[in-house]
């Protein structure tokens, strides 16, 4: 059994060689009732932020543990690569980017642990992304308004903490499309919202492209809702009065003995429904897939190897660097 310690900080890195080592700097430094610890989830870094994060380990009095994914796996799935090497009563997630204060950290953490919160989300007043990334995370939190079950209103945001019993829940998940504020939002109502800074970005520009960001989108709507296809059988059911109000229409034009329109009218009837029935299988297409590489045994990331503090190392018993000694299917899903 790993020993505790009271706090666990998961930062996924990507591209984060130059922002990773001030935000390690700057977190260990902080003074935590009861310790804590740092954990950095290398997902696939093009650049040289594995041996960055490496070089940062033993430089502090806090223990630092480096995860090293085989490959890019994505954020919410590094989240839970982290999440399961994390031995704090409390976990923090933040982006490795600096634009989220380390100072707000000990705020996050103590809100949470004296509220008795399971789970703290932070929001900004005024948040310092592009226009289209703002536009595009204010589209996902009103999707995730319609879609998952939580409180109204709630904005969900990669800062955020969470105890250590909710996040053995959140652990539970193994499918290969892990949605992190889906899974929080399925195991708990004891939620609660701390205001925080938000400072424009130091350099670089953000790892979300648009593309990510409707997978992201995605995960959310398709894993945790069969809203789509109930909204598909609802078009479906509209397109089919439709054309039931039309086939009426025609046979009062044919009982006056007017002749009906002709190849315009058919084209686009016929063009308009069998885009409708595409679009319609394409929505039930996209759940069996998932459901194909889920029973399939898509791996929801591959841990290479554990990069631990000796520190850590002998709490967990386990070599300085070493892959988790489990089941082949557990370390695929770690």
């Amino acid at each position: 059994m790993n020993e505790r310690c009271a706090l666990s900080i998961v930062v996924p890195v990507y591209n984060g060689a130059h922002s990773v080592g001030p935000l390690v700097e700057a977190v260990a430094a902080l003074q935590v009732e009861g310790g804590h610890e740092i954990v950095l989830v290398v997902d696939g870094s093009p650049d040289n932020s594995l041996e960055v994060c490496r070089g940062l380990m033993g430089r502090f009095d806090t223990p630092v543990t480096v995860v090293d994914l085989a490959r890019n796996f994505g954020e919410h799935n590094a989240v839970m690569a982290g999440l399961a090497q994390a031995r704090g009563d409390y976990v923090i997630t933040m982006d490795d980017d600096l634009q989220n204060p380390p100072e707000e950290v000990l705020r996050l953490f103590e809100h949470t642990r004296d509220g008795d919160y399971d789970v703290v989300y932070t929001y900004y007043a005024k948040k310092e992304h592009a226009a289209w990334r703002n536009l595009g995370s204010r589209f996902a939190n009103w999707c995730a308004d319609k879609v998952l079950d939580k409180p109204k209103g709630l904005y969900l945001c990669s800062f955020r903490c969470m105890s250590a019993f909710v996040v053995k829940q959140v652990l539970r998940y193994s499918g290969p499309y892990p949605y992190v504020d889906g899974l929080l939002m399925q195991s708990t109502r004891r939620i609660g919202t701390l205001l925080v800074h938000h400072l424009p970005r130091a350099e670089g520009r953000t790892n979300y492209t648009i593309r990510r960001l409707v997978r992201l989108w995605l995960a959310m709507l398709l894993n945790f809702s069969v809203m789509p296809l109930r909204l598909a059988t609802i078009f479906g059911l509209v397109m089919s009065g439709i054309g039931i109000l039309g086939f009426v229409a025609v046979l009062a034009e044919a009982a006056r003995g007017e002749t009906p329109p002709g190849w315009a009218s058919i084209m686009a009837s016929s063009l308009l429904l069998g885009g409708v029935q595409f679009v319609m299988l394409g929505v039930v297409g996209e759940y069996v897939g998932r459901l194909f590489l889920t029973v399939n045994g898509k791996p929801q990331s591959i841990v290479r190897t554990v990069h631990r503090d000796p520190r850590v190392a002998e709490a967990a018993g386990a070599e300085p660097d070493s892959v988790d000694h489990l089941p082949a299917r557990a370390v695929a899903n770690h």
